[in-house]
């Protein structure tokens, strides 16, 4: 089994276009069903605007643009929340709202009772660790059957899974709050994620920005380089794959796509994966390395793998872990943004041409042919927050 991957150089001169072509060279039309709603599901890892944390404005609008192109005109975005992400702030700060209000994109949040609703679901793939993880059974968001997904991660390393792309991207919009019980058993649950995803949507598809990748123990506290690359795939785990090789890593040693590819969810394998565009990209090796941030030297690998594992009911089933959320929004909104991370976004902004590039949506909004607007859609029509 084969699966293709289109990966290309871009520039910002020229990004709304490279998107495009890139999601023509991997298949776009193919991967999703005609006259169904497409969810846009972008990437907020963080809600201030940290170069390769989250999904970029010119990603999210290249995206918007293609898929009108091709017909798909209902789209929706749904966004999520995390106990260090604040959704709202996330689509301020990152410049998704005027785009979203240019193009018509309704937003829905998935822990708003009044946007999504929440239903049991009983998979008919094997689960490998959610059955035991929700005893008292899966939830997932109404909302999602039926309809197109297309994810928009960035390229960058991850605490716990190494890397995380695509695979990792719907861990969010696909499970609730509640979400932190299954961080023992991440690599598992993605895979178990990704199963029900086939189940559920009538097409997946991922774009991928690597503009500036991601260096260090991120997804958020990283080390940003510059390295002009966007990839695109209909298959998660495949764009995962080629993303991790870049990155310096072997996709076959990471559990995630491993187990992913042993259960015939996508191609995890290099050897098997098809690049198309800019082939030669493939061979680059970016020696990127996760090391360690506070989370983890402060007890995050005990708990979640180490000797307290046993009592995680404890610190996360009861109110303790309103203590764990507090330590970790001090950590990273007090301290990291305001002392560290801040300067390396403002030096990027600077100092490379994505990063003026930022700046230019900040000050203008939209960059595209303000022409393409959507249609009124049934979604759209109902509901309240079309920006």
């Amino acid at each position: 089994m084969k699966s293709t991957v289109a990966v290309l150089r871009v520039t910002p001169d020229h990004i709304l276009a490279d998107v495009d072509r890139l999601v023509e060279l991997a298949g776009v039309s193919d991967a999703l069903a005609s006259g169904k709603t497409t969810i846009l599901k972008d990437n907020l890892s963080w809600h201030f605007p940290f170069p390769a944390a989250n999904t970029t404005p010119w990603q999210l609008e290249g995206t918007i643009q293609a898929l009108a192109r091709r017909g798909f005109t209902d789209q929706v975005s749904v966004q999520n929340k995390t106990v260090v992400t604040n959704a709202f702030k996330g689509e301020d700060l990152n410049h998704y709202v005027p785009i979203f209000r240019q193009y018509r994109i309704p937003v829905l949040y998935n822990f708003k009772d009044e946007d999504i609703t929440w239903v049991p679901y009983e998979p008919k793939a094997r689960m490998r660790v959610l059955g035991r993880i929700y005893p008292e059974g899966i939830q997932i968001p109404e909302f999602f059957f039926g309809k197109n997904i297309v994810h928009l991660p960035t390229t960058k390393c991850h605490i716990y899974t190494t890397t995380t792309g695509a695979m990792k991207n719907a861990f969010g919009g696909l499970l609730n709050t509640r979400r932190h019980y299954t961080h023992s058993w991440i690599h598992e649950t993605l895979v178990d994620l990704l199963a029900i995803q086939k189940e559920i949507h009538s097409g997946l598809f991922a774009i991928m920005d690597g503009t500036t990748a991601g260096n260090g123990p991120g997804p958020r506290t990283m080390y940003p380089v510059v390295k002009n690359v966007m990839l695109a795939s209909a298959d998660q785990v495949a764009i995962d794959a080629v993303a991790a090789k870049l990155m310096g890593f072997d996709p076959m040693s990471l559990a995630y796509i491993r187990l992913a590819h042993e259960d015939r969810l996508g191609v995890g394998d290099p050897k098997d994966i098809q690049i198309v565009g800019d082939r030669d990209i493939a061979d680059e090796n970016w020696h990127f390395h996760v090391g360690k941030n506070l989370v983890r030297i402060g007890g995050g690998d005990l708990i979640w793998f180490g000797p307290l594992k046993r009592f995680q009911k404890l610190f996360f089933h009861t109110p303790l872990v309103n203590g764990f959320i507090l330590a970790s929004e001090v950590y990273h909104d007090l301290y990291r943004w305001p002392l560290i991370d801040r300067r390396a976004f403002e030096r990027w902004c600077e100092g490379t041409e994505w990063g003026q590039l930022f700046l230019r949506y900040a000050r203008m909004g939209p960059q595209g042919d303000p022409a393409l607007v959507m249609p009124s859609t049934p979604v759209a029509q109902a509901s309240s927050r079309v920006h």
